[in-house]
């Protein structure tokens, strides 16, 4: 099991998230943030912080954001397991379910 970022997130990144996470598996894609299924020790302190309420334990994702779980999880097929984000640093790309979307933040 792991933490899933959702809709919410599209467009905003916030990344208060990214500062609480003990163990760096928060990645930076070009419209949303990620968490790594494999790094996430699912400790929960990316949930509470979150201001747009994004960030759901994979079993408590509402149904009508079933998909981020798929595209939380496929971002990381060819990225692989980098080992923390900030290594890595932002990702110019996203998951084609995110890419997609048309823009979600207020005002566009």
């Amino acid at each position: 099991m792991t933490y899933v970022i959702a809709q919410p997130c599209v467009d905003v990144l916030d990344k208060a998230c990214i500062e609480e996470c003990p163990v760096d598996c928060i990645y930076e894609g070009e419209r949303m943030l990620y968490i790594h299924p494999d790094e996430c020790v699912d400790c929960g302190a990316c949930e509470p912080v979150c201001p747009v309420e994004a960030i759901y334990y994979e079993d408590d994702l509402p149904e009508q954001w079933s998909e981020y779980y798929k595209a939380n999880v496929e971002f990381f097929d060819e990225i692989g397991s980098p080992g923390g984000a900030s290594k890595v640093g932002k990702y110019d790309t996203d998951h084609p379910i995110i890419a997609k979307l048309p823009p979600q933040a207020e005002g566009e």
